[in-house]
């Protein structure tokens, strides 16, 4: 336990719709929350505020995830603030839709550093404390076209794969020092990420989607929160995916 008796749960991309519910969710749960952000400082200053206002605890950290070295910087300076890091929520990503044939290098670099690389990153950087405390939750959020694959997103689906692949691993590596890692596989979530589809797109997906809606940032974060409670204490290298039965 870190600040004052609390969990402390670490959530990148926090600045975004679904990192933001993620947050907002494990600090209404009673966990001292970090906020990592890159470029959304309003947001993450907003959120916090907000948070503090309805009597949580969470706190504003700036990091790129896909530098390794401000990813260290950022764990040290969250464990001064609030103490171990008991959570970690690997959210933060971003996505492109392009041709396979138009990737440039460029891209598909920033898509694996970012969404793939930056997990790393960050689960290197605060395995040590879990380990030591023998105890600890980790998840990665990844998407349904990391399962299915999607056209037109094809580094994007390879970096959400990736993200998998590295859960169920890690999960088995881990697991016999108490720490649970699992992941959440979102499908289509109204969010700014969405956004560029477009209502006839989004109108078409809630068509194809059996539940007949399209999911919101808070259907994902208390699929989050559940995770990261002792009613999930059994569940270890999973991919969950909230998803409305679209797959």
């Amino acid at each position: 336990m870190g600040f004052a008796g609390k969990k402390v749960a670490l959530v990148t991309g926090a600045s975004g719709a679904i990192g933001g519910a993620i947050a907002r969710r494990l600090a209404n749960d009673g966990m001292c929350v970090a906020v990592c952000y890159n470029s959304g400082e309003n947001a993450a200053n907003t959120l916090c505020k907000s948070i503090v206002q309805g009597g949580g605890v969470a706190e504003p950290f700036l990091a790129d995830i896909s530098d390794s070295k401000q990813v260290s910087a950022m764990v040290l300076a969250v464990g001064d603030r609030f103490g171990d890091i008991d959570i970690l929520i690997n959210n933060a990503g971003i996505a492109q839709q392009i041709l396979f044939t138009d990737i440039t290098d460029e891209q598909w670099d920033k898509m694996i550093a970012t969404n793939l690389s930056g997990a790393f990153y960050c689960t290197r950087a605060v395995l040590p404390q879990m380990l030591r405390n023998h105890s600890g939750v980790i998840i990665n959020i990844s998407s349904i076209w990391g399962i299915s694959g999607a056209s037109c997103e094809v580094h994007y689906s390879a970096a959400k794969a990736g993200l998998i692949g590295m859960t169920k691993a890690l999960a088995k590596e881990v697991g016999p020092s108490g720490i649970r890692v699992n992941c959440v596989a979102p499908g289509v979530i109204a969010s700014p990420m969405t956004d560029c589809l477009g209502e006839e797109t989004m109108s078409a997906l809630r068509d194809e989607t059996p539940l007949g809606e399209i999911g919101t940032p808070e259907d994902v974060a208390h699929c989050v929160g559940f995770l990261c409670t002792d009613g999930a204490k059994f569940i270890t290298g999973q991919v969950i995916s909230p998803n409305g039965g679209i797959m």
